[in-house]
């Protein structure tokens, strides 16, 4: 077994097999590099591990949910779990979709900013008591439920699951932020420079 200083296994470069390296092409394609849990994780696993990874973001796309709202619990799950690579992709998904990036910088103190609606506070308390306690208080899913149907409430445990899937993945191979964000900004400043 090869271990890394950065991560805990040493990054793939040259993957083997053909879906593999599409994989690679398609991800430096859309992030301007190859994400490296894709190298660390994905390319050690048979392509299905790969292919259900990506079908967690294809599932959030039949949300009912506001994207805005799926982007802020997904960091907030990240955030609360310290998972550097999936803040960092996060991040870089909600400049690349215009979101509200005062609310991601006002997250950690989204109980008293006036960012947040009533609904979002509601929602964040329901997600920290989850992510943090791993069981929450019926008085927190009473108030969330004030705000949400039975749909949306279904989401939002969808979405801290689904994300714990990831986050876990990255934790526990040592794979940290790819600095995404400053590509994504990067990108942003370059079209609205060209214009």
């Amino acid at each position: 077994m090869s271990i890394s200083a950065d991560t805990f296994l040493t990054p793939i470069e040259k993957p083997a097999g053909l879906m593999m390296k599409l994989a690679y092409f398609m991800t430096r394609r859309q992030f301007g590099k190859v994400l490296t849990p894709l190298k660390v994780y994905a390319a050690r696993m048979p392509v299905a591990f790969g292919s259900f990874y990506s079908k967690i973001s294809k599932l959030d796309q039949k949300l009912l949910l506001p994207p805005e709202t799926v982007m802020l619990i997904r960091e907030h799950v990240a955030r609360l779990n310290v998972c550097l690579f999936c803040i960092d992709i996060g991040r870089s998904f909600a400049i690349k979709a215009s979101v509200n990036q005062a609310k991601f910088d006002a997250l950690e103190d989204y109980q008293t900013s006036p960012l947040f609606t009533p609904g979002e506070r509601a929602a964040l308390n329901y997600v920290t008591e989850l992510t943090q306690d791993k069981k929450v208080d019926q008085e927190t899913f009473r108030r969330m439920a004030q705000y949400y149907s039975e749909r949306e409430i279904c989401e939002i445990v969808w979405l801290v699951a689904s994300e714990h899937v990831y986050n876990m993945t990255n934790i526990g191979l040592n794979i940290h932020s790819d600095m995404l964000c400053d590509i994504s900004k990067g990108k942003r400043h370059e079209a609205a420079s060209s214009k």
